[in-house]
């Protein structure tokens, strides 16, 4: 069977403009796995409430992050997708899981290339119902509507492989050196705490409390909380960071429902306040910039941060292009290529 690749990320607007970030919005927030309430409550808060007041509010934040030839998280995915593909002779399609760069073109392009077995790659080291599950969820409904004759293969969450965490360890020890931070804040994706308790196999392991992140349950398969932070320990681990001079946030939170803490942006005015001068934040949710990254945390972050006495604010990019993430991408694919993936 002839193999190829489909990278899929999140997705952006076609424009900073409001009428595309309004339509992009919507589509985004109306899936089910991202504001996960009933149909009809979902509607009313998001296309009642949400795209009635937030499109432009965005649209200025995504003009400030926007660059001349497109969305960052767009640019970032192609090159990434361009650089993976001088390392493996299988196809490679990009997709976005909102958006005009849809699944359904994703996977028309590799089968029109001949292509009868894919390998599905959420560009997440984590697992969340918002990001990996929805992106598998819609993969296997068109693959059904439409190409029922392919085989999909993915790539699990690796956010505890050895290999993945050296190449983020050494990618923000490269971009920390000869810095001179004091406290290195690892700022991941929010999602609401009932998220964590939905994805629960065990259907009791995860309390979100001190303890059960850190006690070994099969719960931590789909627990994106443990994940999170267990990437801000190995990584610790790996760089040699000293405890205490390093921690773990959540940023992005909407609505009124309780979402994963502590919240970055009172992590960041805490740490000023306390009297850290000098800090240095990692979004590892992430392996492309976007506009949480780019507005939320390089901008916004930096603010508080000011706002509150602090000094200098570094902010780590992304995986971006990192030619050892790009390596290790083509590594994993040249592998299933030889030997399909296990979950």
């Amino acid at each position: 069977m002839k193999k190829g690749v489909l990278l899929v990320n999140l997705g952006s607007p076609e424009s900073p403009e409001p009428k595309d970030v309004k339509k992009y919005l919507g589509e985004f927030l109306m899936d089910e796995r991202v504001i996960d309430v009933p149909l009809w409550a979902r509607t009313l808060l998001v296309k009642g409430i949400i795209l009635n007041t937030r499109p432009k509010q965005s649209a200025k934040a995504y003009k400030k992050i926007w660059w001349d030839n497109g969305s960052p998280l767009i640019v970032l995915s192609e090159q990434l997708q361009e650089q993976v593909q001088q390392h493996t002779d299988l196809p490679i399609a990009l997709a976005m899981r909102y958006g005009s760069m849809t699944i359904k073109k994703g996977l028309q392009e590799l089968v029109d290339k001949g292509v009868e077995e894919v390998f599905l790659i959420p560009l997440y080291p984590q697992f969340a119902m918002a990001t990996t599950e929805t992106i598998l969820v819609l993969a296997e409904e068109v693959r059904q509507a439409n190409f029922p004759d392919l085989k999909i293969d993915s790539l699990p969450a690796f956010y505890n492989k050895p290999e993945y965490i050296k190449v983020l360890a050494e990618s923000i020890k490269g971009h920390l050196e000869g810095k001179n931070y004091e406290h290195l804040l690892f700022s991941y994706h929010g999602v609401p705490e009932r998220h964590i308790r939905k994805s629960d196999i065990t259907n009791g392991h995860c309390k979100i409390d001190g303890s059960c992140c850190a006690t070994a349950s099969k719960a931590h398969e789909f627990c994106y909380r443990h994940q999170c932070k267990e990437v801000t320990r190995l990584v610790g681990e790996y760089l040699g960071l000293e405890e205490n001079s390093f921690s773990t946030s959540f940023q992005s939170r909407l609505g009124f429902d309780p979402w994963l803490q502590p919240y970055t942006d009172r992590t960041i005015e805490r740490l000023g306040k306390k009297g850290v001068k000098n800090m240095a934040i990692v979004t590892p949710a992430f392996v492309s910039d976007c506009l949480e990254t780019l507005e939320e945390i390089a901008m916004e972050g930096e603010e508080i941060f000011h706002e509150v006495g602090g000094k200098d604010f570094t902010t780590v990019p992304c995986l971006n292009t990192d030619k050892n993430w790009v390596k290790l991408l083509a590594d994993w694919i040249n592998d299933w290529s030889v030997t399909p993936v296990e979950a």
